[in-house]
């Protein structure tokens, strides 16, 4: 059996969304957390209030010409952003300061999210007021939250930004203006925010903005006892699949006021939950309810989340709050008068002149050849996940334009949690106390080049240039399908992955087209069904004997995959380049990391669903089909999208720009989506 969800939403949480950088990261949580490179475009709001315009991520290295040019150029917006020294208009606004270090022996630990006396010693630090002890902490608010224990530190430190609220300090400490008025911006470091409204979450936002919108709607003529009224008509969109991406888009539409139709494949999470239950259990496959189906920030506080996550460094949810958070979250749906279908399989589009005009839909609970259900729609948001290929080969019926794309696989690695916390933190490990203690459990992120230059930056590269990092990694995770609890203990698991280029899958599957990347995962999720022998066993090598090229032959080491391994030759499974790589990039780990390669660490295989194989491509500003009017790809399955929250920020993007092209949003689109965008906690920290 494949791993094939283990980074699904069914283990809900906030998957990284940088790319990784070119050197390991100890223990630090400093980072936003790695994800798959995303190639949308969007604004974003920098810190100075200003929007920034990103351009698409191409994976290469800047050069030092063009860095300097793009940081002169953020400076210049900074400055331009602060009133002038001295000016009274800085007697209100924010200032983000970030970067802020406090000494773990001196800090109140990882769960406290206040402002502590040594955080305030780093604020007056920062903003050059003489005495930290006459800072009144109410004027102060915890942003960002995380912790850094590289080796490179003389003292292991949480790292804060924090959000300086100037005429709430000027009211309660008059003495600190001539400090404020004095301040200069500074990149990434000291940032000025003008005065503005900050609502709670993104449902907040939308309550206040649609209320300011052109209410000019279509006008429908109806007879009623002989009079006649004006009701308005609104426009019915589907939202196909309820992973982050389908309820974000879900939740915008709805707030603004579409008719919106959420259709969802799989039971809703409840049942889903007792479904996966009966795979681990009793080896009971339900084929429409499993892992890969199922149903931002602040959005999702409000919907039931741990409030931490808007602080923490590397925010987490926990798969045991899953439930409650998607049941109110549906809720909310539902009063806003979104109808929700579970066991509703999208077959089929009905496409006349080049344009969707609706789907087919059949019930998942019904026998094979019942009745299919003609649906019209005015739009249609496919919110598919990256393992939906059926759909995927349904749109190369209709002729839409996919195009295969890199994507990486490997294997899930895990380790006893206690031997990472000792790699990353030594003596200060016995303050992890399995999750409890003031000091986080100990994480990693890796990236690796072998075979000569830098091939994750296309620098000095060459065509044996391979890249390889950990992607998913979960503290306490299960290997299956990285079930966490909120607490984050037991043992540690993550992916190691390697990139697969489009080049390989054109020469090695050029038959199938742009399904070139589906057919590769079809054809190693095979071979490792038959190397651990069926019935969801999965084959499992020492990392060891991995390196050695060698069987497993003694007893493996405890794995949490709940079904069962087999020890095999997983040096086998791949082709050798791939293996060569991540043989190589194991080794290079353990130099930063010894104790990595470890006889209690396992090797389970194979993963190859961390990201869809293939992008269905989309116009950049309406983010419809570039070749089938009505059709909106949105998230990962449409290869826009890395993780949970980037998928869930495609599909509210998505909903603002078809709500927009569906005349319900008539305001300033650049200026709404900058304040949306604030809100699920995007700005630069």
């Amino acid at each position: 059996m494949a791993l094939a969800a283990a980074a699904t939403v069914t283990g809900l949480r906030l998957a990284p969304l940088s790319i990784p950088a070119p050197y390991i990261l100890r223990a630090s949580t400093s980072h936003a957390l790695v994800a798959a490179p995303v190639s949308f475009s969007r604004p974003r709001r920098s810190g100075c209030g200003a929007v920034v315009r990103c351009g698409k991520r191409t994976g290469k290295r800047r050069y030092p010409s063009e860095k300097k040019r793009l940081d002169r150029r953020h400076k210049e917006l900074l400055q331009q952003a602060a009133p002038e020294e001295g000016s009274p208009d800085r007697e209100s606004g924010y200032w983000r300061l970030s970067k802020l270090a406090v000494p773990a022996s001196d800090d109140p630990g990882k769960d406290f999210t206040g402002v502590s006396p040594a955080l305030l010693q780093a604020i007056a630090k920062a903003i050059k007021f003489p005495v930290a002890s006459m800072l009144p902490e109410e004027a102060f608010s915890v942003i960002r939250k995380s912790f850094d224990a590289r080796k490179v530190l003389k003292e292991a430190q949480f790292v804060y930004t924090v959000d300086m609220d100037v005429k709430k300090l000027l009211d309660m400490e008059p003495r600190t203006w001539d400090f404020i008025a004095r301040l200069e911006p500074k990149l990434g470091v000291i940032e000025y925010m003008p005065d503005e409204k900050l609502v709670n979450d993104l449902i907040s936002i939308l309550s206040v903005n649609k209320n300011d919108s052109d209410d000019k709607v279509e006008i429908r003529d109806t007879i009623n006892n002989g009079s006649i009224h004006s009701e308005p008509k609104k426009p019915r969109v589907a939202v196909i699949g309820s992973g982050p991406s389908g309820l974000f888009a879900s939740l915008v539409l709805g707030e603004l006021g579409a008719d919106v139709t959420l259709l969802e494949r799989g039971q809703p999470v409840e049942q889903r939950g007792r479904d996966i239950g009966a795979l681990a259990v009793r080896r009971i496959l339900q084929s429409e309810s499993n892992f890969c189906f199922g149903e931002v920030m602040k959005t999702l506080v409000q919907f039931g989340a741990p409030p931490n996550i808007l602080v923490d460094g590397k925010p987490h949810l926990g798969t045991d709050k899953l439930v409650p958070l998607l049941r109110s979250f549906r809720q909310h749906l539902t009063e806003l008068g979104v109808t929700i279908r579970f066991n509703t399989r999208v077959d089929d589009l009905i496409v006349e002149d080049g344009q969707v005009k609706g789907i087919v839909v059949s019930d998942t609970k019904l026998h094979p050849g019942s009745v299919n259900q003609k649906l019209p729609f005015d739009a249609v948001v496919l919110a598919v996940g990256h393992s939906a290929r059926d759909t995927y080969s349904m749109l190369c019926k209709h002729n839409v334009d996919l195009s295969p794309k890199s994507f990486a696989v490997g294997l899930r690695i895990e380790h006893p949690q206690e031997l990472i916390n000792s790699i990353q933190y030594s003596e200060l490990a016995a303050e992890v106390q399995k999750g409890r203690g003031r000091i986080p459990v100990a994480d990693y992120k890796i990236v690796k080049s072998v075979g000569g230059g830098d091939a994750e930056n296309n620098v000095n590269a060459t065509e044996h240039s391979r890249s390889c990092y950990s992607f998913c990694m979960c503290p306490g995770g299960q290997a299956s399908h990285s079930f966490c609890y909120l607490d984050r203990s037991p043992s540690p698991q993550c992916n190691i992955l390697e990139n697969i280029p489009v080049s390989f899958l054109q020469k090695q599957f050029q038959s199938h087209g742009p399904l070139a990347g589906v057919e590769f995962q079809r054809e190693y999720e095979r071979k490792a069904a038959v190397m651990g022998g069926g019935n969801f066993v999965v084959p499992a090598q020492c990392v060891t004997d991995f390196i050695s090229n060698k069987l497993s032959v003694t007893t493996l080491p405890p794995s949490s995959y709940r079904l069962g391994v087999r020890p095999s030759k997983l040096h086998e499974l791949f082709p050798p380049y791939i293996t060569e790589a991540l043989q190589q990039s194991i080794i290079m780990i353990e130099k930063e990391m010894p104790g990595f390669v470890s006889k209690e660490a396992l090797l389970h295989g194979v993963e190859t669903r961390t990201s869809s194989p293939l992008q269905i491509s989309r116009d950049g500003e309406t983010y419809e089909s570039t070749s089938l009017q009505g059709l909106y790809p949105i998230g990962e399955g449409a290869g826009y999208a890395g993780g949970i929250l980037s998928a869930a920020v495609d599909g509210m993007y998505c909903g603002f720009a078809l709500a927009k092209q569906l005349s319900l949003f008539h305001g300033d689109m650049e200026s709404f989506l900058g304040k949306a965008q604030k809100q699920t906690s995007f700005v630069k920290y």
